[in-house]
């Protein structure tokens, strides 16, 4: 059994299309032709913006003519994750799915369920002709995942509908009405190489095997961070055996949790035994500190294929990992009022050494601007007292929730009287489009569902098949109940 035996069958189908197309962000151009011809080939009308955002429109169904009109709206792109021994190009490979019991997987990689099973619904309705619904229009938004590029250059005067699903939730039941903001930070330390003296052993530290994960959703999880491990490991090599620094780099996107990283260090002969111990002894704590949050992880002190010709300028290098172990990551504040939300946070994403500049990319979220801004000054504090450039960037404002809509009591009354259960109302850390839209499109009531989705953003992903049956009856329900105008 394939992933297009599975019901319903027209999702199912949309989304194994989808994942045959490489769409990793910022490298959309192969989904946004397939997607522009699914829709000419269904005889719908199809156009393509000029940020390359896809839309599509129909008419509403005999009978329906005098609804409101609804916007379905996902995002074509995907984070590209993968496991360390995977050899997967998202750039020319398909994405290899699995089933596992009751979900869906992918092999060695992110599955793309983020937000292809909400695109594959979209599709779905487009194609399905036996559906009740009013006019409905298609937003299919570019390059969500690294900056909401789509949503964020979408023009006003777009679309005539005023009612606006969302379909990149994770959780089926849960209506989510409000979502965090975001901005970028990067600090950047400008370094001098030094040409490797005689008598240093090259060693190579990894750090792979985390549960990582999506930096809004699971970073109230407290998993660890590979670039925390990694300066963990080398400040007392440096501090205490003159360790030169060769390479140190961890994490690969701004919204995932980084769960692999790595450094190649410089010893003195004479110092390889103590070194090996100090770093046993380090990442053994490590281990024991995460062992219910990284059950898999793994580290390795290892002597390195070559020697590098050169390494990092001890003194940069010395205040480059201070900065940081210091530099805030995680939970910095929980919502006080809605329990179990966290508010405010930051990721310390991505750390990479290249062409004489060491860089460190953290994401702060808050559903309060005020304190996203103060965190966002908290690292700028860190950084500039250890000597780097920190600047910011790509920020955007929180969806503010509005409970007293219409549109919530519709969601709420269908999915109560086709479970039997209340729907949970909820906002979420995780940054959404809502926010970007909504301010070019402030009349919309705007809400966000989707089926049961878990470990987004790493190679763990996965979709549960009778959830995406449940929320695709929902939706169906949903469009038949729209109000009149």
């Amino acid at each position: 059994m394939t992933i297009k035996d599975l019901n319903p069958q027209i999702v199912w189908n949309n989304f194994y299309g989808l994942t045959q197309i490489p769409r990793p962000s910022k490298h959309e151009e192969k989904v946004i032709e397939y997607l522009y011809n699914w829709g000419k080939e269904h005889g719908i009308e199809t156009i393509k913006d000029e940020t390359g955002n896809i839309i599509m429109r129909k008419p509403a169904t005999p009978g329906f003519e005098n609804r409101r009109g609804v916007i379905l709206q996902g995002h074509m792109d995907m984070v590209p994750q993968k496991t360390g021994d995977s050899t997967h190009d998202f750039l020319k490979d398909p994405i290899r799915t699995e089933i596992v019991g009751e979900w869906v997987g992918a092999k060695g990689t992110t599955l793309g369920a983020d937000n292809g099973i909400g695109v594959a619904m979209a599709m779905a309705v487009m194609e399905d002709d036996s559906l009740r619904h009013g006019p409905v229009e298609v937003l299919i938004t570019y390059d969500e995942e690294t900056g909401m590029t789509g949503a964020g250059e979408l023009k006003p005067g777009m679309f005539k509908g005023d009612i606006f699903l969302n379909l990149d939730s994770e959780s089926e039941g849960e209506l989510c009405i409000g979502c965090a903001g975001g901005l970028d930070g990067t600090a950047d330390f400008r370094y001098r190489t030094y040409r490797t003296p005689e008598g240093l052993v090259a060693y190579k530290l990894t750090v792979k095997g985390l549960a990582g994960g999506h930096s809004g959703m699971d970073i109230s999880l407290y998993r660890a961070n590979a670039n925390k491990i990694v300066a963990r490991v080398v400040n007392p090599l440096v501090e205490k055996y003159g360790v030169k620094v060769a390479d140190i780099k961890g994490g690969s996107l701004r919204n995932a949790i980084p769960y692999e990283g790595e450094a190649v260090v410089l010893v003195k002969e004479a110092d390889v035994k103590a070194v090996k111990a100090e770093v046993a002894s380090i990442l053994a704590e490590v281990k024991a500190e995460h062992s219910y949050s990284d059950p898999e992880a793994e580290f390795h002190f290892e002597k390195a294929a070559r020697c590098p010709e050169r390494y990092i300028q001890d003194s940069v290098i010395r205040r480059a990992l201070k900065a940081i172990i210091a530099c805030p990551h995680g939970v910095a504040r929980m919502s006080d009022s809605m329990p179990g939300l966290t508010e405010t946070s930051t990721n310390l994403a991505i750390v990479k050494c290249e062409k004489g500049h060491l860089k460190v990319q953290s994401l702060m979220r808050s559903a309060v601007d005020s304190s996203k801004a103060n965190l966002a000054e908290q690292l700028r504090a860190v950084f500039e007292l250890a000597g780097a450039e920190f600047t910011t960037a790509g920020g955007y404002n929180g969806w503010t929730p509005k409970p007293e809509t219409p549109v919530y009591d519709v969601v709420k009354r269908v999915w109560k009287e086709m479970t039997g259960t209340d729907m949970k109302v909820m906002a979420t850390h995780g940054g959404l489009e809502c926010a970007l839209l909504g301010a070019k499109y402030p009349s919309w009531e705007m809400v966000s569902i989707g089926p049961d989705i878990v470990h987004p953003h790493s190679p763990d992903e996965r979709v549960r098949i009778e959830s995406v049956a449940k929320v695709w009856e929902f939706l169906k329900r949903l469009l038949e109940e729209v109000p009149e105008k």
